[in-house]
């Protein structure tokens, strides 16, 4: 049987892939489409619907993050499989293949998922409050065999504003060792680089096209290796990264016309999502707007609809017609326009933004924040700061980073909403010819890997 791996790069598309010969050598070898994805366009709900075939209706990833309404609180980048509704692909194989062997390395929501070899970034979270890099895997053993050679889990170059090509670096290097050493029948393989500069300075930027080459330079090694194993490769996309930079503060807006609440502490304020009419969780292109009452639901709409950058605000009929008619859904679903983006912010003034707000906490903002990536200007010395104070950190003492800016529009990329641009779309190639399509949808994927397997679909 031949095994098969597959390459999540993410971002990756027509527009990158001409600066990428050693990626672009698989398509010349098999071939290359169109990947329609999913709406929203956002690593968990793609990654959802590429394993089990499904749209977020039916998964119920309806985004990297939703208001748990029977917890009260906005929770973005939860890490248990069991969230993930739907037969995954390892389900349906093994019903063919009872000994089927899967390796997830760094795929989302891997932790609990029933597959033999899985590795996903998770820090140690010290009592005293510390975050230090590391990673969770199964079977427990093999932390230790990937850490031994690898070293830690580079987790401050995986997010944050010092992301770059180190974390992918990391990823590549425990994807070969596990192929070599484990030999799973097919190899997930999350590769995140192309994630970060795009956002920051736009995918067309010259600086984009530079970390293009430098994964394409750090793949070409590990795909020459599995070309020698013959091993089938599918490298894929979740979405393209367009050029955006036009912010839109939907949760300020429905807190002027009095919708949203917050409470505060210690002079910072706090979104309010227990007694908040509407509020938004804003998600790049895409928010879910959670509305408590049913007579507010025409209202919110207007309000938002309004918004200079809003493309549509889809009702229930709009949600079921884009696959999104789910109970985690907002009961309203904002999308931008192409070349505009959803802030989470919800304060009018920044001298009472909350602490977490300038600094990079993913866990604790009720929303996505892009600003992550990029340093704060109008702090002094920023990065020696930062230094400084993760030496702070490691003498045991309590800090607070100030490194994440309040002012959004050094952002100039985002995704989540269907892509326009052709050039901007993603895309999936795959080294074995047989296959060849000119597009492919994302709720196909998963019976592609199947068939590439010798596997039918049921």
């Amino acid at each position: 049987m031949t095994r098969t791996v597959v390459l999540d790069i993410v971002g990756l598309t027509p527009r990158m892939l001409q600066h990428m010969p050693a990626v672009s050598a698989v398509a010349a070898q098999g071939f290359q489409a169109r990947l329609n994805t999913v709406l929203p366009a956002v690593t968990c709900s793609v990654q959802s619907t590429l394993l089990t075939g499904a749209p977020p209706s039916e998964h119920g990833i309806v985004g990297n993050g939703w208001y748990f309404r029977d917890l009260g609180e906005v929770l973005l980048w939860r890490q248990h499989n069991a969230l993930v509704g739907g037969e995954k692909i390892w389900h349906t194989a093994r019903r063919a293949r009872p000994d089927y062997k899967v390796a997830n390395v760094c795929w989302w929501y891997a932790m609990g998922a029933d597959v033999d070899l899985t590795v996903t970034p998770r820090p140690v979270y010290y009592s005293d409050g510390r975050k230090e890099p590391d990673c969770y895997t199964w079977p427990p053993a093999l932390h230790d065999e990937l850490t031994d050679r690898l070293g830690p889990f580079p987790l401050f170059t995986y997010w944050g504003p010092n992301a770059g090509m180190p974390s992918s670096q990391w990823i590549l290097a425990a994807a070969r060792q596990i192929f070599d050493e484990h030999q799973p029948d097919l190899t997930l393989v999350y590769v995140p680089h192309l994630d970060y500069e795009p956002q920051r300075s736009g995918p067309d930027s010259p600086q984009s096209a530079r970390e293009a080459r430098r994964l394409d330079e750090a793949l070409r090694p590990l795909l020459d290796h599995f070309r020698r194993e013959d091993a089938t490769v599918v490298i894929l996309s979740e979405y393209g990264i367009a050029p955006a930079s036009r912010p839109v503060d939907i949760n300020r807006a429905l807190r002027r016309e009095g919708l949203l609440d917050v409470y505060t502490q210690d002079g910072m304020e706090y979104l309010d999502p227990w007694t908040s009419r509407a509020f938004a969780v804003a998600d790049h292109q895409v928010a879910h707007v959670y509305v408590r009452d049913p007579a507010d639901l025409a209202k919110t709409a207007e309000i938002i609809a309004g918004l200079d950058g809003v493309d549509e605000v889809l009702d229930e009929a709009g949600k079921a017609r884009h696959g999104l008619a789910h109970e985690r859904s907002g009961e309203l679903v904002a999308v931008a326009e192409s070349d505009a983006w959803f802030t989470y912010y919800y304060w009018l003034d920044d001298d009472r933004a909350p602490d977490f707000a300038r600094q990079v906490e993913i866990h604790r903002k009720p929303g996505y924040d892009p600003a992550e990536l990029l340093y704060d200007p109008t702090v002094p010395g920023v990065k020696a700061r930062a230094i400084g104070q993760v030496a702070r950190k490691k003498a045991g003492l309590r800090y607070r980073i100030r490194t994440v800016p309040l002012d959004p529009s050094g952002v100039r990329g985002s995704h989540g909403r269907l892509p326009t641009d052709p050039q901007d779309s993603p895309v999936l190639l795959c080294s074995r010819p047989g296959a060849a399509r000119d597009e492919i949808d994302a709720t196909d994927v998963k019976d592609l890997l199947l068939s590439l397997a010798g596997i039918a679909s049921p």
